[in-house]
C-alpha cells in the first residue's frame, strides 16, 4: 500500500475533558465498539472485574482517575486508528499540553449535568491556538442532564466556536431512550440490560413518519420539534469548516450504557482529517514525504514494572519508520537503531515492522532522549510547540530511607524525564527541589518512587511563586544578578540557571532592577 493510502486511512486523536466527565469510559467504549477489546472496563472497576484499559498504572487504578496519557491502536473497517486518553485533572495538564501536540483532531467529553468546566475552557484554549479540529460528545444523558438547547449554547459561549448538532437525545435520565442520528438520519434505540457489552439496535429511517413514535412515546412530539428547531438554529454541516477549527459537530449520548458511541465512532472516522502538516523551526513537514521524520512528545518510565523499561513515544510525521533501521539523533547528533519498536494497547505493547505518519511508536530507550527530540534520515530538524511551564507549586524533597539513596536518585531521574514533574537543584546549598503543575503530582511521585523504585522520600514545604528561566544580552548584569540573588537561584535538569522568584513583587523588581534580563514562564524542552 502507498504512502498516501496509509495516511489517508489513519485517524490520531486525543480525548480531553474535565475530570469526570467520563472521558476514559468513552475511550473504553471506543474500543469495545472498534473491536479491539470484548468487554469494556470501568474507571472504578469495583463490582466489573476488569478495569479500563487506559488506566494502566496502579495508582490510577486505586484512584479511578487518569494521571498519564495512554495511547491506543486499533483496525477498525479499514481505517487504522489511534487513540491518545489524557488526564483529565489540572495536575496534570502539561502531560495533556504535550499530547496535543501529536494529535491531528481531538474529542472533547462534556458531562451533561454540568456543561463545559474549567478545565475544558483551558484544554480549548490549546486546541484553537493549534487550530486542532474537535468534536463535542455530551456524556451521561442516562442521568438528569441540562437542556440540550441550554448545553449547546453552553459549548458555544465558553468554548467560543460555533456548533452543529449532529445527534440529538431522547429525554434523559431514567427517561433516556436513545438518540436520533441527523448526520445519518437514522434513529438508533438501545436496549442492552448488560452496560458492559454491545447492545441491539433498531434503525427507523424517517423519524417524521410516525413509524418510530410507538418505540419513543411519550417523547416523539418533542423529539420532532427539537429536531425542527435545531435544523434552523444551527448551521448546517460543512466538513471544511470543521477541518478549519471554525465548527464543532456535537454528538449526545451515554459511553457507560452505549448510547451514542458507535454514532460518534462512525462520523468521527468519515469527517475527522488524517495525518498533515508538522511545523518545524527549519521548515514545515508535510506528512507525504517519503524520508522519515518523528519527535518524541512522551517518555514513560516502568511501563512494565516487571522489565523495568523506559520508552520514548514518537510520533510519526513523514515517511515510514522501519525497525532495525539507523536514524539520525538531531540533538545529540547520533545514528541510532531499533530492533523492537512497538505500537501500544495501553500498557500492552506489541512488536512493529514498519509505521506510518500518524502512528504512534515506543522505542526502547536507555537514556537517549528527551521530551521534544527528533528522529529523521539525515535532516536536522527540530519540532516546535513542546513546552514546559513553569511549575506552581514547590517541595524540598528529602531521601526518607539512607540506604536507598541509588534507588531514590534513579527513580527521581527516570520520573523527571517524563515530564511529571521538574527537578531544580538550588545553587546555594544543593537541595533538590520539585517544582509542579498541581499538588496532586506530589503523591503520585512519592507512590511511584515506593512502588516502582523501592524508594521512599519526604517532602519540606517551599513557599514560591514561580520558576522562571532567563535569557539576558548583558554577560555583566546577568552574573550580577546571580550573585546577587545566589539563594534563589537554582540548575534545572539541562543545566540552565532558574530563577526562583518568592512572591510576584520579588519577580517585579527583578525585572525594573535588572531591565537586561528577560524572564520566561515556559521553557521550550
Amino acid at each position: 500500500m502507498s504512502i498516501k493510502k496509509e495516511i489517508q486511512r489513519r485517524r490520531t486523536f486525543g480525548i480531553i475533558s474535565h475530570p469526570d466527565a467520563g472521558k476514559t469510559t468513552l475511550t473504553e467504549k471506543l474500543l469495545l465498539f472498534g473491536g479491539a477489546i470484548q468487554v469494556a472496563g470501568a474507571v472504578k472497576s469495583n463490582k466489573i472485574k476488569k478495569g479500563a484499559t487506559s488506566d494502566f498504572m496502579e495508582i490510577e487504578r486505586q484512584r479511578g482517575i487518569s494521571v498519564a496519557t495512554s495511547v491506543m491502536g486499533f483496525e477498525y473497517e479499514g481505517y487504522k486508528v489511534n487513540i491518545l486518553d489524557t488526564p483529565g485533572h489540572k495536575d496534570f495538564a502539561e502531560d495533556t499540553y504535550r499530547t496535543l501536540t501529536a494529535v491531528d483532531s481531538v474529542i472533547i467529553v462534556i458531562d451533561a449535568a454540568k456543561g463545559v468546566e474549567a478545565q475544558t475552557r483551558k484544554l480549548m484554549e490549546v486546541c484553537r491556538m493549534r487550530r486542532t479540529p474537535v468534536i463535542v460528545f455530551i456524556n451521561k444523558m442516562d442521568r438528569p442532564a441540562l437542556d440540550p438547547f441550554e448545553l449547546l449554547d453552553d459549548v458555544e459561549k465558553e468554548l467560543e466556536i460555533e456548533v452543529c448538532p449532529l445527534s440529538w437525545p431522547i429525554s434523559n435520565g431514567p427517561d433516556f431512550r436513545g438518540v436520533f442520528n441527523i448526520y445519518e438520519q437514522k434513529l438508533n434505540l438501545f436496549t442492552s440490560e448488560d452496560k458492559q457489552r454491545l447492545g441491539s439496535s433498531r434503525e427507523i429511517t424517517d423519524i417524521f413518519s410516525g413509524e418510530a413514535d410507538k418505540f419513543i412515546q411519550p417523547h416523539a412530539t418533542t423529539l420532532k420539534e427539537d429536531l425542527e428547531l435545531a435544523s434552523g438554529g444551527y448551521p448546517a454541516f460543512e466538513r471544511n469548516d470543521y477541518l478549519s477549527a471554525t465548527l464543532a459537530p456535537v454528538f449526545f449520548g451515554s459511553a457507560l450504557n452505549n448510547f451514542g458511541v458507535q454514532d460518534l465512532l462512525d462520523c468521527f472516522l468519515d469527517i475527522a482529517p488524517s495525518p498533515g502538516n508538522t511545523v518545524a523551526h527549519e521548515r514545515t513537514v508535510n506528512s507525504g514525504e517519503e524520508r522519515f521524520t518523528g519527535f518524541v512528545f512522551k517518555i514513560h518510565a516502568n511501563m512494565d514494572p516487571n522489565h523495568r523499561d523506559r520508552l520514548a513515544f514518537v510520533k510519526v510525521c513523514s515517511g515510514a519508520f522501519e525497525r532495525n533501521k539507523a536514524y539520525f539523533h538531531s540533538r545529540s547528533g547520533k545514528t541510532l537503531k531499533f530492533s523492537s519498536p512497538t505500537a501500544f494497547m495501553a500498557e500492552k505493547k506489541s512488536i512493529v515492522d514498519k509505521a506510518w505518519p500518524g502512528d504512534i511508536i515506543g522505542l526502547h530507550d536507555t537514556g537517549n532522549f528527551k521530551i521534544g527530540d527528533t528522529l529523521t534520515e539525515g535532516e536536522k530538524l527540530n519540532f516546535k510547540g513542546i513546552p514546559s511551564f513553569s511549575p506552581e507549586f514547590f517541595r524540598y524533597v528529602e531521601n526518607a530511607d539512607p540506604l536507598k539513596f541509588k534507588q531514590l536518585a534513579k527513580g527521581l531521574d527516570h520520573l523527571m524525564d517524563e515530564g511529571v514533574a521538574q527537578l531544580f537543584i538550588n545553587q546555594a546549598n544543593g537541595r533538590k527541589i520539585i517544582g509542579t503543575v498541581g499538588p496532586l503530582q506530589f503523591d503520585v511521585i512519592q507512590f511511584r518512587l515506593q512502588h516502582e523504585y523501592g524508594a521512599s522520600c519526604r517532602y519540606e514545604l517551599l513557599n514560591l511563586y514561580k520558576a522562571c528561566w532567563m535569557e539576558s544580552f548583558s554577560k555583566a548584569q546577568l552574573e550580577d544578578f546571580k550573585m546577587r540573588k545566589i539563594h534563589n537561584m537554582a540548575y534545572d535538569k539541562q543545566g540552565r540557571d532558574v530563577f526562583l522568584a518568592e512572591s510576584a513583587y520579588a519577580l517585579q523588581m527583578a525585572r525594573e532592577k535588572f531591565p537586561n534580563i528577560k524572564f520566561h514562564f515556559i521553557s521550550e524542552y
